[in-house]
């Protein structure tokens, strides 16, 4: 039995503490905050409850694998998943709208047709069959494997380029793809809009950034009553039933290193707690910069997602009278403007008329009472630098007040009588997600090609018996992605060198 201590409660490290205690191993998790969940937060007020984080999830059977793995209870008995459906509704700035169903590519072909004219699901269907082709070729080295030492392959764009005449024209961004390939803006906003939603940017995501799409449109969108902060309940009471001590208000001030290897950690107090290995969920620029795992300085810290650094403002909306019968649980209201929302994004500043997803889960937990409904507003925006003192813009309580009316006014068209509706509104910007991680970011999903540049840290760290986990490492950010970083972590601590990653 090996003693194991993990920096930081979030999804990825609890979801490695369980796996862990079920090996048979002791696991203690220290969390310099007073909770755990990172990211997948809660905020509540007036009786209403919010998701901090993300909304809906995607690929649930990473979390199925984990609860069948570490006990007998299964996922559906801890919480409860239902399928949304439709999964998003699109508004655009002509007027057009299109009704996506869930998990269904003839739903969806026939869909956009139906919304954005003959022949656009067609298009539509062509781009994610050569998305499958992406998905196929790396899914396994980029969601189930660890990161290989050679990462020349994943380098390259596994993007297949569309035959033109004689030729195949290859395109190297994801904006180009849609420029090239989809004949339509209002398609190619919404190729764009799922890039956003992960927190990249269009302009300069590798072209095989199409699997984001086709990962949602093939397994489907899901939502946990109660909003996805149940899920992160869930998982916490499996790591104590699985006797995962926690640690909470208690930080770690630096990776004991013995021998050439991880041997432990110092607390904030000056405690020094050994340990045969070292698992770090806490974001990795954070654990650099105040060098609790290693020399600060950008040369010292591990690879993570490079290019525009991005993070999000998320506006919560209490209102009064309940939501409309037949309302979307997701709806996005496409910018008008969408080369001024690319040109903000790249100058660090914040767009006139953003691009706004709008969540409406109608969920009567999260409400004071059936007269009620909360809603949620994201939008992507530029994160700044995490050296810098304010990280963009955050600073200035007028600029940040006026991008939220933006957001605002752009989620009318999703939700009827809004105005008349408001009783308050909470704004988050990439300020409080420093505040609560250490980082403006939000990191995403690894995504092939870009010269590498978009392939978080793996997770063994440079320095032996030292681990990364959760959405800065391998394989990147979001739930599932975090969920199956836990998986691979535990694998490479319990079976050593013959680990081959998750089946």
């Amino acid at each position: 039995m090996a003693r194991i201590a993990v920096i930081g409660a979030g999804m990825g490290a609890m979801a490695a503490a369980a796996r862990l205690a079920v090996a048979g191993h002791s696991v203690a998790v220290y969390e310099r905050a007073e909770t755990y969940g990172g990211a997948v937060g809660r905020f509540e007020r007036d009786g209403f409850a919010f998701d901090t984080g993300p909304g809906l999830l995607h690929l649930p059977a990473v979390w199925r694998d984990l609860f069948v793995k570490t006990g007998r209870e299964p996922l559906e008995r801890c919480v409860e998943l239902v399928q949304v459906d439709p999964a998003s509704r699109h508004l655009f700035a002509d007027g057009a709208e299109a009704l996506l169903p869930n998990a269904s590519r003839a739903g969806t072909v026939a869909a956009l047709d139906a919304g954005l004219g003959a022949g656009a699901g067609e298009r539509w269907g062509a781009l994610l069959n050569r998305a499958r082709d992406a998905w196929e070729r790396t899914r396994r080295p980029l969601l189930e494997e660890p990161l290989p030492v050679d990462l020349s392959p994943l380098a390259r764009d596994p993007y297949p380029a569309p035959r033109t005449g004689l030729l195949r024209r290859s395109a190297a961004t994801l904006a180009e793809v849609g420029r090239r390939e989809l004949g339509d803006p209002r398609l190619a906003a919404l190729l764009e809009w799922y890039a956003l939603s992960y927190g990249f940017d269009p302009v300069s995501a590798p072209a095989s950034a199409t699997v984001l799409p086709y990962m949602e449109q093939t397994f489907g969108s899901w939502y946990v009553t109660g909003g996805l902060r149940a899920l992160a309940d869930a998982v916490y009471e499996r790591c104590r039933a699985r006797r995962v001590e926690f640690a909470f208000g208690t930080g770690v001030a630096e990776v004991v290193e013995k021998d050439g290897r991880a041997a432990g950690v110092v607390l904030g107090n000056g405690r020094v707690v050994d340990a045969d290995h070292v698992v770090a969920g806490a974001p990795l620029p954070a654990l650099y910069r105040q060098r609790v795992v290693g020399r600060s300085g950008p040369e010292a810290c591990p690879r993570h997602q490079r290019g525009v650094p991005t993070g999000r403002v998320t506006v919560h909306l209490a209102l009064r009278s309940a939501r409309e019968g037949g309302a979307a649980h997701r709806t996005v209201v496409h910018s008008p403007d969408p080369a001024g929302e690319r040109a903000a994004l790249a100058g660090g500043t914040l767009c006139v008329r953003p691009t706004v997803t709008v969540l409406r889960p109608g969920d009567a937990r999260l409400v004071p009472d059936a007269d009620h409904e909360g809603v949620t507003l994201t939008a992507t925006v530029a994160a700044g630098d995490d050296d810098g003192p304010s990280g963009g813009p955050w600073g200035d309580r007028a600029a940040v007040e006026g991008f939220a009316e933006a957001m605002v006014s752009a989620a009318e068209a999703a939700v009827p009588g809004l105005r008349e509706r408001l009783l308050w509104r909470q704004v988050r910007t990439p300020a409080d997600t420093f505040r609560d991680t250490g980082s403006h970011r939000v990191p995403g999903p690894a995504l092939a090609g870009a010269r590498g540049a978009l392939l978080p840290a793996a997770n063994p760290a440079p320095l032996p018996g030292l681990y990364f986990v959760g959405g800065w490492a391998h394989p990147g950010g979001g739930p599932a992605h975090a969920g199956m970083s836990g998986a691979l972590v535990a694998g490479l601590i319990t079976e050593g060198a013959d680990f081959r990653g998750s089946r």
